[in-house]
């Protein structure tokens, strides 16, 4: 049921003021590692952009594990330019079928990948993968034009606010979205703008307008509601109905009673924010080991006021020493610069394990093999324990659901079939998945040489062609290079025919070579 404005707002603002809850700990973690992407600082608000967003960082040990950290992601779940998802039959589709539903599938997939290599899912996944690092990351997913058929935005996390549904499942969003009024009918061609807003941006176009967006699930009639409201005033400008839900709401790990996520960063931030004050500390102490602070002799008394220890001040006492010292004295410096360094380097140390900031060997050393590789991959998604699966859940699932919707609402394909897990599901053929994969193959692999050794016995314990799709699927070989039963038996068929045909004409051969000649009657 379409919900009123007043009602609408209502919910935006009770949402807005949940999230803001954990502004604290989320500004924090934007000013020291993604100090590019923080708008937490106050000028989003204010319109008024702030160039120099690094001026308290002192250290970027945790910028560049977040960096790598997502990088490590992308290469490893969602590898740019690569396919890192097969869509395979599920339970209720029969299995004599799933190999020619197989071929079907694979298609939709390879065009739903050349879809995302025509759009701006890669950048947008780079930068939704940076946010996720923090704990909870959002992206839009939309319908687009013809040069981009589908578009995928990366929203920043300050601009948006959630609520749970069922099971813990994220089904409403609410979002704060300032854009220019000029754009407004690019960006919402359907939106009715009234007569007072109109007049009120007649002179000024290219002024922002403040809107909110509010996508809610309504369960009776089983879709998604799309509002878009001004800001000031009562005014709704859009109003959709949508069969799907066009937010992607992915979040690192979450704790009991929680809605936001808390990353890897969350976990580090102490050390981090301790690192770059301690860094801090030690470039302030090499810059008075360079240039020096002195004392000066003055036969006035000393102004603690007056008093600056910075490099090259001159601090003025009444006497340096016996017999008034001498006239210029360096100040004594208090520190240790190898503690300071030991400590610089535990910490570092630290947060690159909880970033999981553990490079390959250098290009210098022996030659990386495949296994090694496979070896890492199996490493990291071992490490990321859950969150590893909620990633594949709460990001991959609807990332892949939502792009057919859209591909199959723009005519690009018809999807008879629902990907909800038991007519079409989602299998990752991303590394880090094939890495666990591998180790399934190595284990049927150890069984059926085990199995070998106990003979014919052992070799009919393995059914041959069951244990070949089982391999070809863990693999995610292409289904157009795999023979259907049907097809097996047919080729069965033909090898049978064509033995007994040899095995006839072998006999024939055999029986006319048994015979003597008869001698021709002579005319």
């Amino acid at each position: 049921m379409r919900e009123k404005v007043s009602k609408l707002k209502s919910r935006f603002k009770k949402a807005m003021a949940h999230k803001d809850e954990w502004r604290s700990v989320y500004e924090d973690a934007y000013k020291y590692v993604l100090p590019n992407r923080n708008l937490y600082d106050g000028n989003y608000e204010t319109s008024s952009p702030k160039n120099d967003k690094m001026s308290r960082i002192y250290d970027s040990t945790g910028i560049h594990s977040t960096q790598k950290f997502a990088n490590k992601l992308q290469s490893g779940i969602f590898p740019a330019q690569r396919p890192w998802c097969r869509l395979v039959p599920g339970e209720e589709i029969p299995e004599e079928k799933h190999i020619e539903i197989q071929r079907i599938l694979d298609g939709y997939a390879d065009k739903m990948f050349d879809v995302m290599r025509q759009s701006n899912f890669d950048m947008a996944m780079g930068e939704f993968l940076l946010e996720l690092a923090i704990g909870t990351a959002v992206m839009l997913v939309q319908p687009g034009d013809e040069l981009q058929p589908i578009r995928y935005t990366a929203v920043p996390t300050f601009l948006i606010a959630f609520d749970e549904g069922p099971f813990g499942t994220v089904d409403k969003v609410y979002r704060s979205h300032h854009i220019p009024y000029v754009a407004l009918d690019q960006e919402y061609p359907d939106a009715k703008i009234p007569e007072n807003i109109k007049i009120k941006y007649q002179d000024k176009p290219d002024e922002k307008i403040k809107l909110q967006e509010i996508t809610c699930y309504d369960k009776d009639e089983g879709i998604y509601h799309f509002h878009v409201l001004t800001e000031e005033g009562d005014d709704e400008l859009v109003y959709r109905r949508l069969n799907s839900f066009p937010w992607v709401v992915g979040r690192y790990m979450t704790v009991s009673g929680e809605k936001m996520g808390r990353g890897p960063v969350l976990t580090a931030i102490h050390d981090i924010k301790t690192l770059n004050k301690l860094k801090e500390y030690h470039l302030k102490n090499a810059s008075l080991s360079i240039a020096g602070v002195y004392t000066a002799m003055d036969d006035g008394v000393l102004n603690p006021n007056a008093v600056k220890l910075v490099p090259g001040a001159i601090i003025p006492v009444a006497n340096n020493g016996g017999s008034r010292g001498a006239s210029l004295t360096p100040l004594p410096r208090s520190g240790d610069i190898q503690l300071s360094q030991m400590s610089q380097q535990d910490l570092i140390n630290s947060i690159k394990q909880i970033m999981m900031d553990e490079d390959l060997p250098p290009d210098s050393s022996s030659a990386r093999s495949a296994t090694e590789i496979s070896a890492r991959m199996s490493m990291l998604a071992n490490n990321m324990g859950a969150s590893f699966s909620r990633l594949i859940s709460e990001t991959m699932y609807p990332i892949v659901r939502r792009t057919l919707e859209v591909m199959d609402g723009l005519g690009m394909i018809e999807l008879p079939l629902q990907v909800n897990g038991l007519q079409v599901k989602v299998i990752p053929v991303a590394p880090i998945a094939m890495s666990q994969n591998m180790s399934k193959v190595q284990e049927i692999m150890q069984y059926m040489q085990i199995a070998q050794n106990f003979g014919p016995t052992g070799q009919m314990a393995i059914r041959q062609d069951v244990l070949l799709d089982y391999i070809a699927d863990q693999l995610a070989v292409p289904a157009e290079v795999r023979t259907t039963p049907e097809e097996r038996q047919q080729m069965q068929q033909a090898m049978m025919e064509q033995a007994q045909m040899m095995a006839q004409q072998q006999g024939m051969a055999q029986g006319g070579q048994g015979q003597p000649e008869q001698p021709e009657p002579v005319g």
